[in-house]
């Protein structure tokens, strides 16, 4: 009975072995395949500030790097004259102080070595020698790496494409498709699944009937993105365009049926 609990106990160690084997191989295969982006952060970046919720969400999987360069620059900047950069530059630190702290993400201060001049300069410098890509919102750098033949990535872009398809004021013609929660609302739905409150839309619910609203704004919440809307009402123009139109046929025929009484008149005089 020994030899054969030992039996097992070998063969269950062998197959775990071998798995763990293969799991680190495969990983360091897979890393090997797709090696972490080396991402150099610009001071324009720090001082935004909203790298923060992109760090805090998981999605910085790459090393970013903030050169001692553009932590001096921020240093200037905050001891300068100028009020507002110096508040803007102070905010900037605070911001890459606080990243090195988030444990989603690797930040790290980053000292560079022969680098010195302007900061745009040390940054294409750095990522020409590493390899890797900056990170700003400054139009004019992006330009310069693109000429360097060095990437570039934007949080500007990134809230670009996050933004919502459909703002206040825009019009779209929806089906609404139930009731809601709140007296006379109506519900409808974008393709990709958003919710769109629209206000006095509840006797349209269920009739198949095409309606056009004006959307007032949108809410984001953690458990996704409901946006609200108005019926749109007719235009103006249109409307006064009928009545113009009426009233001209209207006095068209009143104006044939007295000239046809005038005539009618001479012809009896005569």
């Amino acid at each position: 009975m020994d030899l054969f609990s030992t039996i097992v106990l070998l063969t269950i160690f062998v197959e775990t072995s071998a798995m763990t084997v293969k799991t680190f191989v495969g990983q360091k295969i897979k890393s090997a395949r797709h090696p972490r982006r080396k991402v150099f952060v610009d001071t324009s970046i720090l001082m935004d500030g909203r790298i923060l919720s992109v760090a805090k969400a998981g999605f910085l999987g790459d090393d970013v790097l903030i050169p001692r360069c553009v932590i001096r620059e921020l240093q200037l900047l905050a001891d300068g004259n100028d009020s507002e950069k110096r508040t803007r530059a102070r905010y900037g630190l605070d911001v890459a102080n606080e990243l090195e702290r988030i444990e989603l993400s690797e930040v790290s201060i980053f000292t560079e070595g022969n680098q010195r001049g302007k900061v745009d300069e040390c940054l294409i410098e750095l990522a020409r020698e590493y390899r890797g890509i900056i990170m700003t919102n400054d139009y004019n750098l992006a330009k310069v790496a693109a000429t360097e033949l060095i990437d570039v990535i934007t949080v500007n872009d990134l809230a670009q494409g996050l933004r919502s398809e459909y703002l206040p004021g825009d019009k779209l013609n929806v089906k609404i498709i139930s009731v809601g929660s709140n007296p006379k609302q109506g519900l409808a739905y974008l393709p990709d699944g958003t919710m769109i409150v629209v206000d006095d839309a509840e006797r349209y619910a269920g009739t198949n009937q095409r309606i056009d609203i004006i959307f007032e704004r949108y809410l984001q919440t953690a458990a996704g993105r409901m946006m609200f809307a108005k019926i749109a009402k007719p235009s103006t123009k249109t409307t006064k365009a009928k009545i113009t139109k009426s009233g001209r046929a209207r006095h068209g025929v009143s104006g044939a049926k007295s000239g046809n009484e005038k005539g009618a008149r001479k012809s009896r005089k005569s």
